[in-house]
């Protein structure tokens, strides 16, 4: 095990130069900062509706919810200090946030993969099996999930490899660089463990699962109008969950790849361009899989639906019954009835304000309308409906 846990962050001006241009670091801010905003929201949205719709509290979308946690937290925690260094075209974070930076980026990386994994294994088991499971087994696997991502990325910490600036310095992850064979071992299963192990397992699932689904369909005698819906159904949801890991993949084997080539080939064959684009688009991988949930989950998309009307009827509603700050103005007349020749009559005005007619009566033709007065005056007032 190595003694220290050095970052490398050294602090000297070589290590302070831009590796990029002033442009390219604004438009890997802008990049960056668009990630982590629709992660953030998107992420949002989908645990809002997991807490206010007991409809979607299933055991299956707990498993949704722990990779849109685990995505909220890295738009949360792990985009920031990038996009900082973006705008600063450098990073200039201390020792420590290098080894939170890279901590926790790659826990919440495995969390996600891993929880795919599960849900692959959720799938497979439903299908395959016909089994289903409940709320104490995937509370488990999610236990599991996060001391399985712990283990592996509290291994630098305690001196097996580290978490140290990448290439492109905009942001920290494990040495990947390193030579020595300490650090080669714990890469070569890292590697194993977190990424070709759980591809491992979504590839025998969904591959079982497909088979058993072709199966049941070319059995003349189960194609009942139930079976149907019932494969129907499982076909739609197996499509989801296909699709997230379908996108999830393409966003992390890019990333996966450079690593390789990083830890196994030569230094000189990674460039930090080639190097900050896979980083780049593996964060992309927050603010899609909401959108999947969304479109593709009918139950999602209705409680989405009906959430939004909700909040748009809820604004409606207050906007009309907010009362109207009344206007302090005078009350001036705007009708005047004039006096008969053959005998004396009251006179009537008819006033407005901005919230009743008031209809004023007095004897007096040249009172003025003051409401304060002692002399006689009948007031009538009469509000809109």
């Amino acid at each position: 095990m190595n003694p220290s846990n050095d970052t490398r962050t050294d602090r000297s001006p070589a290590a302070e130069q831009h590796v990029f241009t002033v442009g390219t670091y604004k438009l890997l801010a802008f990049a960056i900062g668009t990630i982590g905003v629709f992660g953030f929201w998107n992420n949002v949205v989908v645990l809002v509706l997991y807490c206010k719709f007991k409809r979607l509290r299933t055991p299956t979308n707990l498993l949704l919810v722990n990779i849109s946690l685990s995505d909220f937290l890295v738009s949360v925690i792990g985009v920031n200090f990038t996009f900082a260094s973006c705008v600063k075209g450098r990073w200039f974070w201390s020792r420590a946030t290098c080894v939170w930076d890279g901590f926790s980026n790659s826990l919440f990386g495995i969390v996600s993969i891993m929880t795919l994994a599960a849900l692959a294994y959720e799938r497979y088991i439903r299908v395959v099996h016909a089994q289903v499971v409940d709320f104490p087994w995937a509370w488990r696997a999610i236990a599991h999930i996060w001391l399985y991502s712990l283990a592996w990325t509290g291994a630098p910490l305690l001196g097996w490899n580290r978490y140290t600036l990448e290439i492109h310095q905009l942001g920290c992850s494990l040495d990947w660089t390193s030579k020595d064979p300490n650090d080669a071992s714990f890469i070569l299963l890292f590697l194993l463990a977190c990424f070709f192990v759980p591809v491992g397992v979504m590839i025998y699932c969904y591959g079982n699962i497909l088979y058993t689904v072709r199966m049941l369909r070319s059995i003349e005698d189960l194609q009942t109008l139930q079976i149907i819906k019932m494969l129907r159904y499982e076909k739609k949801v197996a499509a989801m969950f296909l699709l997230m890991i379908s996108c999830f993949l393409v966003c992390w084997t890019p990333y996966a790849v450079v690593s390789m080539m990083e830890a196994f080939g030569r230094t000189s064959m990674v460039s930090p361009t080639l190097a900050i684009i896979p980083s780049f688009f593996a964060k992309s991988s927050t603010a899609y899989n909401p959108l999947i949930y969304v479109f593709m989950s009918r139950k999602f998309r209705r409680c989405f639906l009906q959430l939004l009307c909700s909040r748009i009827s809820w604004l409606q509603h207050n906007l009309k019954e907010r009362p109207l700050t009344p206007a302090k103005r005078p009350i001036r007349p705007i009708v005047v009835s004039s006096t008969c020749d053959s005998k004396e009559r009251p006179k009537k005005r008819v006033t407005f304000n901005s919230s009743s007619i008031v209809f004023i009566i007095t004897s007096d033709d040249f009172q003025q309308l003051d409401l304060t007065s002692t002399s006689q005056v009948n007031v009538i007032q009469v509000r809109p409906l």
